[in-house]
């Protein structure tokens, strides 16, 4: 029988207002819990960086660890705590309204009732996750005036005393901004990383040709050929270029010129760089072939493709 966040005897805790951004970072030790049976107004982040918390909103529940981020959304019964095998949780935390473009990325990682759990992270990643973060609790307390705060100096994980305490509101138009930027490099981070490094997200599909095509889409102009994506997730270049079209439904090579013409209509559509230059960067040794192959793919040359979305 599931037990319901609304059902929790806990005292209920306040809810900061849904206008502000608030964040912060927590060293809790077994006894900590927040209980807000009417959940609340704004969204909870929350990323757990030591130790393990439990989370539950409505039915649903989960289990934080080191790199698992955890998004509440407004409106659902909750409660979090430090989880009852922990010795402790150490969190990074924020309070906010989440920007629309956000619910696409986290929607793959709902358990239920508006809870998100993206995991796993690769520790790969982490480090930057906590320079955001840290960035973020800076800018919040940004006045306007003069360049925005230092970052603080970390303290090292597992330490004996708690810690805690450190919380900033951002008050101010560009100090809510800026923290909200940081906020999204996390939701970026996380869940691209997670989606990328998670089994389940493309059934079928070998983990190795997962890679490729993801250093493909990431840098598109770089020199790419079947040896060098063969040689990257140690497949020789034939078994290597069976699986990517047979898994893909098209060649290597044939990925690679379609993300080379989508990353020049990118840069055709948000620069002003010269066609040439644009051609060299999405990775065309001929601005005669890139003109053709991308007439081919979108109905005009890049010169009329740019000067159509301009009036």
């Amino acid at each position: 029988m599931p037990v319901r966040a609304d059902d929790l005897p806990e005292a209920a805790a306040p809810s900061p207002p849904p206008g502000l951004v608030t964040v912060g970072r927590f060293d809790q030790r077994p006894g900590y819990s927040v209980n807000r049976p009417g959940g609340a107004d704004s969204w909870l982040f929350t990323w757990t960086t030591d130790g393990a918390g439990r989370l539950m909103q409505g039915a649903s529940g989960t289990r934080a660890g080191p790199g698992d981020l955890v998004v509440l959304g407004p409106g659902v019964p909750h409660r979090y705590t430090v989880a009852p095998d922990a010795r402790r949780w150490t969190f990074w935390w924020a309070h906010c309204q989440a920007r629309p473009a956000w619910a696409d990325r986290l929607r793959p990682h709902l358990l239920g009732d508006r809870l998100y759990a993206v995991t796993p992270v690769p520790a790969g990643v982490r480090d930057r996750l906590e320079q955001a973060f840290r960035r973020m609790l800076a800018d919040a307390r940004w006045t306007g005036e003069g360049a925005p705060p230092a970052m603080e100096p970390g303290e090292p994980e597992g330490s004996d005393e708690p810690g805690g305490g450190r919380v900033a509101v951002a008050h101010g138009t560009a100090a809510r901004e800026l923290a909200l930027c940081s906020l999204e490099s996390i939701v970026l981070l996380t869940t691209a990383t997670a989606t990328a490094g998670g089994e389940a997200a493309r059934p079928g599909v070998d983990a190795r040709i997962r890679r490729a095509e993801a250093r493909i889409a990431a840098d598109p102009g770089a020199p790419h050929t079947v040896d060098t994506l063969a040689a990257g997730v140690a497949l020789s270049p034939s078994r290597f270029a069976h699986l990517f079209t047979q898994q893909l439904g098209q060649s290597p090579m044939r990925a690679l010129l379609a993300a080379r013409l989508l990353h020049a209509a990118r840069l055709l559509e948000a620069t002003d760089l010269p066609v040439e230059r644009i051609a060299v960067a999405a990775g065309f040794t001929s601005p005669f072939h890139f003109s053709r192959v991308f007439r081919q793919r979108y109905g005009a040359p890049p010169g009329a493709y740019r000067a159509g979305l301009r009036h």
